[in-house]
């Protein structure tokens, strides 16, 4: 093994760049996998544009598909050379947080145990997983094993954006018969519409206005799109549901139109889960608040992460329930991460996800 790897690094805001660095020591829990297939997710762009903010010299990424190229001594249940993935969120599994099944807001050991959004690691607070080679803190909480017969890009949306979008129709307490609203079809609200259908919701509505997107979101479960630049979404939906509103709106955007958006067809004692991240404060106007008397829940969720979270899903992939390959529209090999993230930042020729490969 060399002793140096490429990585996408990130040096200050606007400028991600491909780079050099030594190939990740490991402790007695961790593993050190060799990355076969990776991605950008849309919270790198908003680490790229400086709207989340991380440390210069930081390897970007947390959705990593590979091979296990080296063990922690204590680390059990695993063999070098297996194909595996880890999720975006990589709990401890032993923290006050993990024990109450808190793991995206797993702080570690010390003292009381809780931090928010303290289970988010990779690419947040260490290096993460645009690189040739990745560290996995506490493997055997984190470390899930790829069945044979799943292909990298099958399982690639696994860490990330199915398990937080499956999240916002579960957060949501969707129930068989519901009616639900999803606010933007990017590739988690995607998963959201196939997460809500997976639940049993029998009136999926979607909202969004890119024509390949609202196609995706029809064969992901969608039974109404709504194209919000040709019409007003809250009318729109009131009509559809004669008046009633949805049971369940799921935000999957993090702008504070969709979020007001969302409140605003929920019916009286429903339920907005959001899914978003938000660069900019919200607020809750009162008449769609119901003055704060209409029952309703206000849930958010951070992607769920550990190992049984990503066998569950890549499950739901070996059954045939979702196909979620369709969400991968460009390929680049890791040399070209700078131009990946040029066309994923701008959103330009139809791009949902892009598989990044060293």
């Amino acid at each position: 093994m060399e002793n140096h790897m490429k990585a996408a690094i990130f040096i200050e805001p606007g400028r991600i760049i491909l780079g050099e660095k030594p190939i990740p020591d490991i402790g007695p829990l961790d593993a050190l996998i060799r990355i076969t297939t990776t991605t950008i997710c849309g919270t790198d762009i908003h680490i790229l544009k400086g709207e989340y903010p991380v440390e210069s010299g930081l390897t970007i990424g947390h959705e990593p598909v590979g091979i296990i190229e080296k063990l922690g001594s204590a680390v059990e249940g695993f063999t070098e050379g297996q194909r595996v993935i880890a999720g975006a969120i990589t709990p401890t599994g032993t923290s006050y947080a993990s024990m109450c099944g808190f793991h995206s807001q797993c702080g570690g050991q010390d003292h009381h145990g809780w931090k928010a959004i303290g289970g988010w690691r990779f690419g947040n607070t260490i290096d993460g997983a645009q690189a040739e080679y990745l560290k996995v803190p506490d493997a055997m909480a984190n470390l899930a094993p790829v069945p044979d017969g799943l292909t990298d890009e099958q399982v690639l949306m696994c860490p990330d954006i199915l398990s937080t979008g499956f999240s916002g129709a579960e957060s949501g307490k969707i129930q068989i018969g519901d009616t639900v609203a999803v606010f933007a079809q990017g590739p988690i609200g995607l998963c959201a519409t196939a997460g809500a259908k997976i639940m049993g919701a029998t009136t999926i509505i979607a909202i969004e206005s890119i024509p390949e997107r609202m196609e995706m979101s029809r064969s992901m479960g969608a039974d109404h799109v709504v194209d919000f630049s040709k019409v007003d979404p809250v009318d729109e939906i009131m009509r559809i549901t004669d008046g009633r509103g949805v049971d369940v709106s799921i935000e999957a955007l993090g702008k504070t139109q969709t979020f007001e958006g969302a409140l605003r067809v929920l019916r009286p004692g429903g339920t907005l889960s959001s899914l978003g991240v938000y660069s900019e404060d919200l607020t809750i106007p009162l008449d769609a608040f119901s003055a704060g008397l209409g029952d309703n829940t206000i849930v958010s969720t951070l992607c769920p992460g550990g190992k049984e979270r990503m066998r569950r899903l890549m499950d739901v992939i070996g059954s045939g329930r979702v196909d979620a390959s369709p969400l991968v529209t460009h390929h680049f090999a890791l040399d070209d991460i700078e131009t990946a993230y040029d066309l994923f930042a701008n959103q330009r020729d139809g791009v949902l996800k892009i598989a990044v490969q060293p």
